[in-house]
């Protein structure tokens, strides 16, 4: 489930076309110059990486049918697909400090939104990122290898996120029938409210 997408400037580049949660195009790290333990600062701040991860997204656009041109991609399609890159497993620190271990993640991930890297990973993403996982031959399975019972967990730059997913292939198409993952929870309001008596 990988093909090859033609990108002005950078050549052919070897990606998973998917679309689950929201269009998605999930290459190697490498393709892109990369690691994968990149944080928001060392991407971001660069204007010539943001502009070949947009050649690649708009390239992947054309590919999937999304826009007629990476012109009109870039101009009439800002938000989707979504571009991620992935690597594999490595320690680094989450954008709070936090040590993530190698030895406690199945992959590396991170995903671009609005042509910045995303501070975490999206929900959409997610998704997408569990359905590749969940079907041999995509950039996410050669990395992570075969998904295991308990799901697949990622880093990224805020931390870790586990998924999972059940998919089957069917009349010669893979078919994803769930997909499950964890977001953290956190206090958004406390208060109280006042009765009359």
């Amino acid at each position: 489930m990988v093909d090859q997408i033609h990108v002005p400037g950078p050549g052919p580049v070897r990606a998973t076309l998917i679309n689950a949660g929201n269009p998605a195009v999930f290459v190697h790290a490498g393709a892109l110059g990369l690691s994968g333990r990149e944080m928001r600062e060392d991407v971001n701040s660069d204007p010539a990486l943001l502009s070949k991860a947009e050649a690649v997204r708009a390239a992947a656009a054309v590919a999937m049918g999304l826009a007629p041109t990476s012109e009109a991609a870039t101009r009439d399609r800002p938000a989707t697909p979504k571009l991620a890159f992935f690597a594999a497993p490595a320690s680094y620190r989450a954008a709070d400090g936090r040590g993530v271990e190698a030895g406690s993640i199945d992959v590396l991930a991170r995903i671009f939104s609005m042509g910045r890297l995303h501070h975490a990973m999206t929900g959409t993403g997610a998704v997408g990122i569990a359905a590749a996982a969940a079907v041999p031959g995509t950039v996410v399975h050669e990395l992570a290898g075969p998904m295991q019972e308990a799901g697949l967990t990622f880093g990224h730059p805020s931390g870790t996120t586990t998924v999972a997913a059940r998919a089957a292939r069917e009349s010669g198409t893979w078919r994803v029938a769930s997909v499950r993952l964890s977001r953290s929870a956190r206090v958004l309001m406390d208060g109280f409210v006042h009765m009359p008596s």
